[in-house]
């Protein structure tokens, strides 16, 4: 058996914990915080390979292994490691309590509506954009995905938010400090942070939950045009987004651009699915109209006040794009959305005149290119108790998708 014991943020090490080991393997702290056996061989922590070719040597002799972890070593831990290489029936798992409980616990507030997400080893625009989505995230924090990272980007897109540093929980030297984006961004953290909790106050104290994690899913999307402030019916009708929003696929960990937004209703429909969302309008009363709607449903998109494709520029690279508005100008600001989005465009269009222009321009930028002339009738009361169908404008809808590529550049 190997034994795994979570420290740092609970009670000590029990000694029989540690008793009898001949190869302990741990973070240097770790290590220096616990009383070993002096026969012991150590082995801190730096590449993980090494270290589990040294225990599978001490297994296979049936010598006693003991690797010391941070707090629940089955939560992001090392625990997945050691299970696909000698299998989860040879561990002794003993959990301490892991820092997200240990933070949040410190500042009294529940945690089983936050979410959590892992920044250690990880491209840290997943962290940025779940801080952006929802009210209540802690991320795992590591090198190049720290504090300071983490409030660069949210200060140009989420500067009302809270961020709360957590280092060296559970030692002498513990700190709990509350930060805008902004000041985190400014400051060196040094390498003892155990976790960041980033929180938008006016949302953090939701209902009382029966599912933990992220935001449970809404019971519909595609919602009905009145379910949005909207002027003089311009505003993406229901069916036209049921499709964009199946060809957009916005997910938990997502960055959407919403261009052309006008009330918002595609913007706020990704964001109640989960992805952080930018929109881009450049009326005024539409950016007023896309923060009242992003509000109603209890939700939070970045508005930027702006006339593509030069607004473009000042956000972050988005995984898909919807655009919904754009006259002469359609063809250039699709090229430049389809410059930047990692996966997907789909762009809506009333006028027959534009559709090979914006082909054109997904084709030219190595998209698939695929679309639909959209025309619907929907149910309409008549004197008499009686039914007429009620033609709605048609809508052609162009997406364009990336072909995925694997790490080793091969396509899949």
């Amino acid at each position: 058996m190997i034994t795994v014991v979570g420290t740092g943020t609970g009670a000590p090490v029990p000694l029989e914990a540690v008793a009898g080991a001949e190869l302990v393997v741990g973070g240097r702290r770790h290590l220096d915080a616990v009383r070993l056996p002096e026969t012991a061989e150590r082995i801190v922590l730096g590449p993980l390979a090494p270290a589990l070719d040294t225990m599978e040597e001490y297994v296979g002799k049936d010598r006693r292994v003991v690797v010391l972890a941070s707090g629940d070593p089955g939560f992001f831990g090392i625990v997945r490691a050691l299970a696909e290489r000698f299998g989860a029936e040879r561990l002794d798992v003993r959990p301490g309590v892991s820092s997200v409980a240990t933070a949040f616990a410190r500042l009294g507030l529940t945690w089983d509506d936050a979410v959590v997400v892992s920044a250690h080893g990880r491209d840290p625009r997943t962290a940025v954009n779940m801080c952006r989505a929802h009210p209540k995230v802690a991320v795992l924090t590591g090198p190049g995905a720290g504090p300071a990272e983490l409030g660069a980007a949210l200060a140009r897109t989420a500067p009302g938010r809270v961020l709360v540093v957590a280092s060296a929980l559970g030692s002498g030297e513990e700190r709990l400090e509350r930060v805008s984006p902004a000041e985190a961004a400014g400051r060196d953290w040094g390498t003892a942070v155990s976790v960041v909790l980033c929180l938008d106050e006016t949302r953090a104290l939701g209902p009382v939950r029966t599912l933990a994690g992220t935001a449970v899913r809404p019971l519909g999307w595609a919602l009905h045009e009145g379910e949005f402030a909207h002027r003089d019916s311009m505003i993406t009708k229901f069916e036209v987004r049921a499709l964009a929003l199946a060809r957009l696929g916005p997910r938990p960990g997502d960055l959407v651009w919403d261009v052309g937004s006008g009330s918002g209703s595609v913007a706020v429909e990704c964001a109640r699915l989960g992805a952080a969302v930018s929109a881009v309008e450049k009326a005024p009363d539409g950016v007023e109209r896309i923060r009242a709607n992003a509000g109603a449903h209890g939700v939070d998109v970045h508005v930027v006040h702006g006339t593509a494709p030069d607004a473009l520029d000042r956000l972050d690279d988005p995984d898909a794009v919807f655009v919904g508005g754009g006259g002469r100008e359609l063809p250039g600001i699709v090229r430049a959305c389809a410059r930047r989005a990692r996966r997907t465009v789909v762009v809506a269009m009333a006028a027959l005149d534009r559709v090979p222009a914006v082909r054109t321009a997904l084709t030219g930028a190595g998209f698939d290119c695929d679309g639909v002339l959209l025309q619907s009738s929907r149910l309409a009361p008549l004197p008499g108790d009686v039914t007429r169908l009620a033609a709605t404008n048609p809508v052609f809808l162009l997406w364009g998708t990336r072909t995925p590529v694997s790490h080793e550049g091969v396509a899949l």
